[in-house]
């Protein structure tokens, strides 16, 4: 993510705003940083203020942080939201995941790991936090449907190569395991890194490790 950011915290307590926005602010990568304490504030700023990353508190006077990362993500689909609980309910976790939420870390985490956990967020990244058990990240592997943005948008043999990748595969050994010629496999790779939003295959890789493809 380039320099300037523009972050948005939303939570309905003042100190967590504030505690959050001075760390913020003193980051390189941050250009301005925004508040609010209700769904229809941050819906209203994200879209107002073409809000980059979102800190999004789950629990929020006027409905739920999870509700309005999908309305956010409605107005907005390129904003990038980090989820803050209370809770590692793992059926909380997974509605996040589910809605397009690009992770999620427990509020009392130290506040600098909130930072990293957005700046990683910002550049692309996904952060799953304590709380995401195997079993959570089987049942996604299992159901497509079920995978956390982005790796929802990908073909079940895109799923597959990706998976291959992430266990440290060559494009030569994915085209053998597959039948498939290598020009067919870097088509193939090129494709998964746009829908991923990143540039290359150890970035593709350590994404698919995090949400439990290809281990």
């Amino acid at each position: 993510m380039v320099h300037g950011g523009r972050v948005l915290i939303v939570d309905d307590h003042p100190v967590v705003r504030r505690g959050l926005r001075t760390m913020l602010e003193s980051e390189t990568w941050v250009g301005e940083v925004f508040e609010a304490a209700t769904v229809a504030e941050a819906v209203t700023l994200v879209v107002a203020e073409r809000i980059d990353v979102v800190a999004m508190d789950v629990t929020l006077p006027d409905g739920d942080g999870i509700e309005a990362t999908g309305r956010i993500l409605h107005a907005r689909p390129e904003v990038k939201v980090l989820m803050l609980t209370m809770s590692d309910d793992e059926e909380i976790v997974v509605r996040a995941l589910r809605t397009g939420a690009r992770g999620y870390v427990l509020k009392d985490t130290d506040p600098d790991a909130v930072v990293d956990a957005l700046r990683a967020v910002a550049q692309g990244g996904v952060v799953l936090g304590p709380g995401i058990g195997p079993s959570v990240l089987a049942s996604m592997n299992r159901s497509p449907a079920e995978l956390p943005a982005p790796f929802n948008q990908l073909t079940a043999r895109e799923r597959d190569i990706l998976g291959r990748l992430a266990l440290g595969d060559t494009n030569a050994r994915i085209a053998r395991h597959f039948g498939l010629s290598e020009k067919t496999v870097r088509n193939q790779l090129s494709a998964i890194f746009a829908k991923l939003g990143v540039a290359d295959r150890v970035q593709a890789a350590l994404l698919a490790r995090d949400a439990g493809l290809g281990g």
